[in-house]
């Protein structure tokens, strides 16, 4: 029984954390991309994104203290996977965050596929090592896998000449995935 509490408190915490989340990313792409318009530079865009988590998750602070006490313990649990399993689970979060540097105009679409391959991986080994069913990254992971045809798609047919608008839009998708996983995770009773 206090399992399946736990088990609920860490899947409300992170649904908290997952909206929180999406939260930051509307907020830093519409801000960036304003930003953007008027010729800011890159620091100054970068400062934007960090103000843009750090509001968010500083204005719910009084929430997320507890929040952060459940995530932990969720964490926790992937301490005692295999080292096998930790690295391929590393690789699949990553991998496509590295692989940015080397191909900078794919970056929406290794973006969407690193938090795909990160989520879903972790979601697949979470269920393995520790019979815990973690619906809410499932969401998150196959909704960014699906993302990324539709980013495919927004860059190549709609805005063929605004590369820019097909990255906010990307970014949009991002935030809907984790909403998505969020509002799964606070409404899902078992």
């Amino acid at each position: 029984m206090q399992r399946d509490s736990q088990a609920l408190e860490s899947r409300r915490a992170f649904g908290l954390f997952f909206i929180a989340v999406s939260v930051a990313i509307v907020i830093g792409t519409v801000l960036s991309e304003v930003a953007s318009k008027y010729k800011a530079p890159v620091g100054e865009i970068a400062l934007i994104w960090l103000a843009s988590f750090g509001v968010t998750f500083g204005a719910n602070f009084r929430k997320f203290r507890r929040v952060i006490f459940s995530i932990r313990a969720r964490m926790k649990n992937s301490m005692k996977w295999p080292m096998r399993a930790k690295a391929i689970n590393g690789i699949c979060w990553a991998a496509p965050f590295i692989s940015i540097g080397v191909f900078p105009s794919l970056n929406q679409y290794l973006i969407l596929v690193g938090i795909g391959l990160g989520n879903f991986s972790t979601y697949l080994l979470m269920k393995k090592y520790n019979g815990l069913e973690n619906g809410e990254q499932m969401i998150v992971g196959l909704l960014s896998f699906a993302s990324i045809p539709i980013s495919i798609w927004i860059d190549m047919t709609l805005f063929v000449s605004m590369h820019d608008h097909a990255v906010f839009f990307s970014r949009l998708l991002i935030a809907l995935a984790y909403a998505v996983g969020g509002i799964y995770a606070l409404v899902e009773k078992e």
